[in-house]
This record gives structure tokens, sequence and C-alpha cells, in this order.
């Protein structure tokens, strides 16, 4: 009877063994198959791509860089090429005319950015993070502070960064030292953003615990902990709502005082006389926000960059035609607008700069013929603006030559509304 027993409970065992193997082996095999399900797509519309690897796609091929490796993935694939960042994928245009059928010919179906997913307040009110009708119509409001006009009035703020930026500069001068001048360049960049779109006046080198210096610094210092960053790539669909509502103390205090500086500004602005106000940035804002002309006029001028294309214009999907859009820009907005030019504008500049003195200073011929040029435009004009540096062409070639060899911002994202043909290739939806 004992041995009978024992047989049963050996049995027993070796089935729940059985059991326990196969489900195992079950679980692997889909784990395997979601792994790698998602890298089909490209290879189905016919575009080349690097061999993707389980889960990450190919994060590794841009483990040294993006820019670098962008050429690298044209020169091997060909001028329309594709990868997996995760589970996304990515379509490489390098081609002009491919390009301007983006950007010009059929631009309706290529106006949203960024995908919002883990961006928060400010940044998500922003023009990157806007969509559809939203982007079009916050879009013509702000077209108009970039114009020649406005950019000669913000000259003056820019030129008092400048005075900053030498002072600080003729210090280390003097001194006869060597010094880390991208520091400078970060705490000049830091100096006319923080003027321009914020409406707030440091010299973020001698203040460097001024609270806006402190959260900026922070801000750009945050990075995502690699282990986190491949598993939001591997499994999208249960970290980002995860994250979204799991507490992030430190991003929250740092947006809040992004978001509460820009409107203690706006409050401080409403309280002077039009005379009183600052000519920057943040004011061209709450002008456009405050003027029934601007709420008006232009909205159409810029929904598309072609005539030819609005004429063609076709909803985006999930977006009903008869959507109202909201006709003025929210405290939230004028926020994301100042944010974004924040993100937009430090390192893009601070690594131009960085990049152009060391050029110059490996070029000493080419740094001569700059040094001769500004010294015969500093004899004709006191003091540089919008206009007269135009009469800098050696400069501006130059700065166009650091941008080719080390450019700061070498490519963007646009999210395809629809399924379309780019020349004869077809890309899908997203």
């Amino acid at each position: 009877m004992e041995a009978v027993d024992l047989l049963a409970f050996a049995s027993i065992e070796m089935s729940n063994t059985t059991v326990t193997l196969a489900l195992l082996v079950v679980f692997v095999v889909l784990l395997y198959w979601y792994s790698t399900s998602a890298f089909s797509k490209l290879s189905k519309v016919g575009i080349r791509h690097p061999p993707p690897l389980p889960f990450i796609g190919n994060l590794l091929f841009f483990s040294e860089g993006f820019w670098e490796n962008h050429t690298k993935l044209i020169t091997e694939y060909g001028p329309v090429c594709g990868y997996y960042i995760g589970r996304q994928m990515f379509v490489v245009v390098s081609t002009p005319e491919m390009i301007k059928q983006i950007l010009v010919t059929d631009f309706s179906n290529f106006t949203n950015r960024t995908k919002p997913n883990l961006i928060s307040k400010p940044m998500l009110d922003s023009i990157l993070c806007l969509r559809d009708d939203r982007w079009k119509y916050v879009r013509s409001l702000l077209t108009p502070a970039f114009s020649n006009t406005k950019l000669k009035e913000m000259t003056p703020l820019i030129n008092q960064a400048c005075d900053v930026l030498l002072c600080n500069l003729k210090v280390y001068a003097d001194s006869g030292k060597a010094f880390d001048i991208q520091r400078c360049y970060n705490c000049f960049t830091l100096d006319v953003v923080g003027s321009v779109a914020f409406g707030t006046e440091v010299d973020s080198q001698k203040n460097p615990d001024d609270p806006f210096v402190k959260n900026c610094r922070t801000f750009f210092q945050m990075s995502l902990f690699k282990p986190l960053l491949i598993l939001i790539l591997s499994f999208p669909f249960i970290m980002i709502p995860l994250l979204r509502i799991l507490p992030n103390k430190k991003q929250k205090e740092l947006n809040g005082f992004f978001i509460q500086t820009i409107k203690n500004a706006i409050v401080l602005r409403q309280q002077q006389d039009a005379a009183e106000r600052r000519r920057d940035f943040l004011q061209w804002m709450l002008d456009s926000r405050d003027s029934a002309d601007s709420l008006a006029a232009g909205y159409l001028d810029v929904m598309n960059p072609s005539a030819a294309s609005s004429q063609n214009e076709v909803p985006l999907a999930g977006r009903a035609p008869s959507e109202k859009v909201q006709k003025t820009l929210t405290e939230d907005e004028i926020a994301g607008q100042a944010f974004l030019f924040l993100i937009a504008g430090y390192e893009t500049t601070t690594s131009t700069l960085s990049f152009a003195t060391y050029l110059l200073a490996t070029n000493p011929e080419c740094q001569e013929k700059v040094l001769q040029e500004v010294d015969e435009f500093s004899a004709k004009h006191m003091v540089p603006d919008y206009q007269n540096v135009q009469e800098l062409p050696y400069l501006d070639m130059v700065i166009a030559e650091t941008l080719r060899m080390y450019p700061p911002a070498f490519s963007f994202l646009q999210w395809i509304g629809r399924d379309c043909f780019l020349t004869i290739l077809h890309i899908p939806q997203g």
C-alpha cells in the first residue's frame, strides 16, 4: 500500500513539474514573440534597417551618439532607411525631394511632433507637444514673434548678456590662466534665455545660487535611469501608465518653479504701464494673447507652408473637422513656450559657441580673418544690432561651417497622421 502511495505521489509531482515546464516554455515563447513581433513593419514596406535586438530594437546602434550613427545608417542603408527604438519604428528621410514633400507639399499630414507619453507641464503645453488644430493656431500666434521687427527689439537684451559675458571673460584673460570657456558660454546662454523668455535678469556666472540658475542646472543634469529606460522601451503599455501615476517629487518641484516664474512675471507685466514693459519673447506672447487683431489675423497664414496643400487638406485620424479651437493663449501655454525656448536654446547655442571657439583656436588663420572683420566692424559701429551684423559675412561663414561640422540639432520628428506615399514609397500611419 505504501509503495502504491509513493508511486501516486511521484506521478503527481512529475505531472506538476511537466505542467510547470510546459507553462514556462509557453511563457518564454510568448515573451520572445512579443520581443520581436514589432520588428517586421519596416521590412513589409521595403525600408532597409539594421538588425534589431529583442525588446530594445536598434538602441545599441546609437550607443555612441546619434549624429555619427545617423550618418552611418544613411551610408549603409540608403537615403531612406529606418530603425527601431524599443517597439517604435522610425523612418529616416534624407533626400531634399522627400523632405520638401513632408514640410511643404503634404505638410497637413505631418503637423504633429513629439508623442506626449511621459511629458508633463510646462513642456506638455509647448508647441512641440500641441497637436493638430491647436498646434496650428498657437503657431500662428507665435510666428510674428520672430519677425525682423520683433528680433530688432530683442537685440538690446542679448547685448546686455554679451556685456556680462565679456566682463567675465576679461577676468580670465587678465589672469592669463587656462579656464573652461564652455562654462562661460553656459552662463551666457542661460542669461539670454532667462532674459528673453522668462523676463528674468541674472548673471548666472556670478550668481550660481540664484533660484532660476539652480533649477535650470538641475533640469539639464537630470537623466533617466538606464534600466528604467530599457523597461519603458520593452514594456511601454505597462511602464508608461505606471510612471504617470508614480510620484516624482523632484520633477514636480522643477515644473512648478518654471510655471510659477512665468505666472509671477505675467502678474508683474499686468501691473506695469505699457511703456515700462520689457520687449521680450514673453511680452510678445502676452501681446498676442491680449490683442484682438492677433487672434483673428494670420490664423490661416501658417496652417500649411503651402497654399496648395491646404486646399487638399484632409482631417487627421481621430480629429473632427468641425472641432473649435480656443482662440487665445492660456497661461500654461505661455509657460510651455518659454520652457521650450529654454530647452531648444540652451545647449544648442552653448554647443555651437564652444565648437566655433575650438575651431578658431585650431585654425589661427581663420581666427585672424574673423578678428580683422570684427575690428573693422567695431570701427564703424558702436553697438551690434539686428541690421548691422549683416556686415559680418566671414563670421557668418564660420558659424555656418561650425553648424555643418558639429550640428547641435540635426534631425527632427514628424508623426504621420495617415498612410501616405513619399514619392513611390508607402509609409504607414504612426
